[in-house]
């Protein structure tokens, strides 16, 4: 088997349905299983998949042991001699896996593979590449300073090497997975996908990045920016320092100071809601049950005649597929006031997120 793809799923089920569908057109033509590893979600996620999905293979554990644990649960199942490494609130195009595959296959001494991540909204997550939190990194990084936490040396839609990986996307062989012990059971949320970025680069792998391929992170699902998650990642950036780049005192007492200090001082920001005056659903569709849902008219386009302002965009994946949703949402310009939502093939709810910083928005309908 070529590959197997990993999906750690808590309590998201809309999204792990439309990723789900993503994955699986995007394997349709590769020798490839999906697993899905729930931590115990209460929603229905179970249920769903038991039921669209047939031949997911489903792992439910009886408790919430934490990103590390789940992951490494799911790839002690994997058959595939690459893995993939996929978030449940993540889109695939139906070209993401095979155009990876071959920087894995045609590269000597390649480690992770990753490509351009992008919200619910098009903006690009400088998390997508990052360097390698040292001593000083992290301490800017603990002061607000991020520019250095980040790989700017590759620009968002070149390729290149990158040291360290967001774990909501990782493309990698099975045997070097293993060869590092895959992920550190140490961090419960967080800091992991650092942690096997930099032990796969220790081990005398490259990690590479390919910018020319994009995926949709929407993120907020699974990352809440709220003083607990400053909390877990102050708290998992302390792990991986005193793991691997532990220097000095000056050093210790600074980031000591900064994980404890930088929770406190956070706070959630509200974020500001696009006003909607217009729904335009691009589908080959006479007419949509969405209709009776909105509370603005629906008008049905064959195809983008370009972004206006303050215009809601529903993507119908049944007539556009995976890559050209992705292409439109990508190409959104700068600072214009659109949204999107999706409508998965076969389902009664369009879903989306107008920013990575907040929960997305599912919309229900009868068919």
């Amino acid at each position: 088997m070529k590959l197997s793809v990993v999906i750690l799923n808590y309590n998201v089920r809309y999204f792990l349905e439309l990723c789900l569908k993503s994955v699986e057109a995007a394997i349709s033509n590769l020798d490839a299983e999906i697993i899905v590893v729930d931590n115990k979600s209460s929603d229905g996620s179970c249920s769903m998949i038991k039921q669209l999905f047939p031949k997911v293979v489903l792992i439910e554990n009886t408790h919430n042991g934490g990103f590390s644990k789940g992951n490494n649960i799911g790839v002690a199942t994997a058959k595939g001699d690459y893995i993939c490494i996929l978030n449940p609130d993540t889109v695939v195009a139906e070209d993401t896996f095979t155009t990876l595959l071959k920087h894995s296959q045609s590269k000597e001494n390649i480690g992770i593979v990753s490509c351009r991540l992008i919200d619910g909204n098009g903006l690009f997550l400088p998390e997508s590449k990052r360097n390698i939190p040292t001593p000083s990194v992290a301490i800017k990084k603990i002061l607000g300073l991020s520019k250095s936490y980040y790989a700017s040396h590759v620009d968002e839609k070149d390729l290149g090497n990158v040291p360290v990986f967001v774990g909501a996307f990782m493309l990698i062989k099975r045997t070097v997975y293993h060869e590092v012990n895959g992920f550190d059971e140490d961090y419960f949320m967080y800091g992991e996908d650092a942690d096997l970025s930099y032990k796969i680069l220790k081990a005398g792998y490259e990690n590479f990045y390919d910018g020319s391929t994009t995926v949709i992170h929407y993120k907020g699902e699974s990352t809440l920016k709220d003083r607990v998650y400053a909390k877990r990642f102050y708290g998992a950036m302390q792990i991986f320092y005193k793991k691997h780049l532990r220097s000095n005192i000056l050093f210790d007492a600074v980031v000591w100071f900064g994980v404890r200090l930088v929770p406190l001082l956070k706070r959630t920001s509200e974020i500001a809601k696009i006003k909607i005056n217009r729904y335009v659903m691009i589908t080959s569709e006479k007419s949509s049950e969405l209709e009776s849902v909105l509370p603005q008219p629906l008008k049905l386009e064959l195809k983008l005649e370009g972004y206006l302002a303050h215009t809601e965009y529903i993507l119908d994946q049944n007539y556009l597929g995976f890559k050209g949703i992705i292409s439109i949402i990508s190409n959104r310009p700068k600072n214009s006031l659109v949204t999107f939502k999706i409508l998965p093939k076969n389902s009664n709810f369009i879903i989306g997120s107008d920013s990575s910083k907040s929960r997305g928005d599912v919309i229900r309908f009868e068919v």
